[in-house]
């Protein structure tokens, strides 16, 4: 046993681990509002289920345009000064968040949100990566996931605890406790190495070279699906349909939103150490499939059951789900580093978190209004759409590169079955903080972005 706990060790660089600190206190503020936004607009502010949704909605859009801004930055300014940017703009957004009255200021205050939001993900992602070395990148994005999700897991465990609908005063300390959070985020970065790509005698990129590689926008349409009928109906529309329609009391909210994001957690290294040497888009379409098996266990709980009873069979459905979310932690946001071109890595991550934010539009946006007129139609939907995006999992698997396949081995680089010596970034690694890119093969770039075998925030994000 203690041989196996050893190996679940990512073996990760000092800076990652300040970087990951920076990060669970940072969730920890968004555990204390994520459960309960969509519940202080509409229980609180008297906003409607639907616009409600759409507020949400409209932030992710907000985002889908900042993200590409952020990511082009992080490539010319350094992910770090992006990062921090955000994180500041973050913090004035969710202080002023309740003196909410009318639904255009809930508008407003989510566009710059979003504005925020957008810009985080790419340029954390990209941080990220420069700080890693390239064969324990699934395991830093692992950590990552797992890091945040204990901070949500407490944030929205004290939440749950503090709000009180009858009581708005309640979510004001809750906003302004998560206000904090990001400028202690902006704190630990000073900590961390300020890392920038370098481009010298290479041609500037752009988003078109991006565009142009097929696959890997393939892969990213399928995070949209996976997102905007996963995690994003789970996420922000549980909360609302345990308040409203099995009538959870908020400290039980928080409860299950704890064991959601404690799931993830506990279970993010264990996965990672399972999938390594495993075909990745092969779990991604199992996580497909668990998810909608989820989705309907929350049927189960809205329909037949009420109160504390419901609660507990929600408890039990979100933790299917978040133990199947730890494959996407360990698989989709390091294959989208392993396809992309080192000089064009932000560009690659606004890609990627662009993903999200569709998804966060779509899923709040339709499920919105599906929660509002039709509360137990919509697991079932989200469900089928599930199944539909393991199905397009498998389809897109044979276009992937050979050698990006599987999950890489923790033995195959470290030559010892189960250990990996503590790496810190070498001279020749293209995103180190000191390095000259290594040109990347020719062959492998026209292939790539002519559509043949060959990826953001989220990563979690």
């Amino acid at each position: 046993m203690r041989a196996y706990l050893r190996s679940l060790n990512p073996q990760l660089p000092r800076d990652v681990w300040i970087l990951q600190a920076g990060g669970l206190v940072n969730m920890f503020g968004n555990g204390v509002i994520g459960p309960f936004l969509i519940i202080y607009l509409h229980n609180v502010r008297g906003v409607s289920l639907g616009i409600a949704g759409l507020v949400v909605a409209t932030g992710s859009l907000a985002a889908f345009a900042s993200g590409f801004v952020g990511g082009a930055l992080s490539d010319r300014l350094g992910p770090r000064v992006v990062l921090s940017g955000a994180l500041v703009l973050a913090a004035i957004a969710f202080a002023l968040f309740p003196l909410i009255r009318e639904t255009w200021q809930a508008f407003a205050l989510n566009l710059l949100v979003g504005i925020a939001t957008g810009a985080f993900w790419p340029s954390q992602s990209t941080l990220l990566s420069s700080l890693t070395p390239p064969g324990r990148r699934h395991a830093a994005f692992a950590q990552q996931r797992m890091t945040m999700n204990v901070g949500f897991a407490l944030g929205a465990l004290v939440a749950g605890a503090i709000a009180r609908t009858a009581h708005p005063s309640t979510f004001t300390l809750l906003f302004l406790l998560n206000a904090v959070t990001f400028l202690v985020f902006v704190v630990v970065l000073q900590f961390v190495p300020s890392t920038r790509h370098r481009e010298e005698r290479r041609e500037p990129g752009r988003y078109a070279d991006v565009a142009r590689n097929r696959v890997f926008i393939s892969y990213v349409f399928l995070n949209v699906i996976l997102i905007g009928a996963g995690i994003a109906v789970m996420s922000e529309l549980l909360p609302p349909f345990a308040k409203n329609t099995a009538h959870v009391s908020e400290p039980a909210i928080g409860v299950i939103w704890f064991v959601f994001s404690a799931v993830v957690a506990l279970g993010q290294l264990p996965v990672v150490k399972l999938v390594e040497g495993k075909r990745r888009l092969r779990g991604l379409a199992l996580m497909g499939v668990v998810w909608a098996g989820a989705f309907l266990g929350v049927l189960v709980g809205g329909a037949w059951f009420t109160g504390t009873q419901a609660a507990i069979v929600f408890g039990g459905a979100v933790a299917v789900f978040a133990l199947a979310e730890c494959l996407h932690g360990a698989i989709y946001a390091p294959l989208v580093v392993d396809l992309a071109e080192p000089q064009l890595l932000g560009r690659y991550m606004a890609f990627s978190s662009s993903t999200w934010q569709i998804g966060f539009f779509a899923g709040p946006a339709i499920g919105g209004f599906v929660l509002q007129h039709k509360p137990l139609a919509l697991w079932p939907a989200a469900a089928a759409v599930c199944v539909l995006a393991s199905a397009y999992a498998l389809a897109i698997e044979r276009r992937i590169p050979a050698r990006l396949l599987r999950t890489p081995r923790v033995d195959s680089l470290a030559g010892v079955p189960g250990t990996m010596p503590n790496m810190a970034l070498a001279t020749d690694d293209p995103l180190s903080t000191d390095a000259q890119p290594a040109p990347h093969p020719a062959d492998e770039a026209s292939r790539i972005r002519g559509g043949g075998s060959p990826a953001p925030g989220t990563t979690r994000r």
